[in-house]
């Protein structure tokens, strides 16, 4: 509060504090399962009910325990639906080559994948729900798809992404709706990949010796 009116950090008489070597990554928990037709697409209003944190080493690791904790269980293999916005498409284009690289397959809507196909990613191609059936729903509900990354621009699509974030829900299929969730995601993923998660005492990361 003194900050915002107008006095200096450097004024406080604060004591310096050891550098950490560790990340923590904090997760909001939410309600959405208890009720029926509720969106799951996060505004200004207060929906969680509780918070969780991951800590680990490196940033990765952290992320994957607080997805852990907050109860979305990562996929080790499978397959990856991408519908994303203009903007975002070059952003995913990365991440589907990691995916790709670590044996996952690609869905994605037709915008998409044409735009993935031109960077010379194999990618499945499914219809939008109000494009007719077999549709992307269709495949989660048929436990095809372990994965989503999903970002929208404006009402019309975020309404008509609201069946697909339900079946995400009811469905315990992780869902991303921004860039650097996803990116955050595909890293967790990698590190799941790599070996076992460790747990250390919570006084190793203030002494530095986890």
């Amino acid at each position: 509060t003194r900050l915002m009116t107008g006095e200096n950090l450097a004024d406080f008489d604060l004591e310096g504090r050891a550098r950490r070597d560790h990340m923590a990554v904090k997760e909001a928990v939410f309600p959405f399962t208890r009720f029926a037709n509720v969106d799951t697409i996060l505004g200004p209003e207060m929906k969680s009910t509780g918070e969780v944190i991951g800590l680990d080493s490196d940033f990765s690791r952290a992320f994957l325990k607080s997805q852990i904790a907050a109860g979305t269980v990562l996929p080790r293999s499978g397959k990856v639906f991408i519908s994303v916005k203009d903007d975002d498409k070059p952003h995913m284009t990365l991440l589907a080559q990691q995916l790709t690289a670590a044996g996952f397959g690609i869905v994605a809507t037709k915008g998409t994948a044409d735009y993935l196909d031109s960077h010379n990613l194999s990618v499945e191609v499914v219809k939008k729900v109000r494009e007719g059936r077999p549709h992307v729903v269709d495949m989660m509900k048929s436990n095809d798809i372990q994965l989503v990354f999903n970002t929208t621009e404006d009402a019309k699509a975020i309404a008509d992404s609201f069946s697909l974030r339900r079946a995400a829900l009811t469905n315990a299929i992780p869902y991303y709706t921004t860039v650097a969730g996803a990116e955050a995601a595909v890293k967790a993923i990698m590190a799941q990949r790599s070996g076992h998660l460790e747990v250390a005492p919570l006084q190793s990361y203030l002494t530095g010796s986890f």
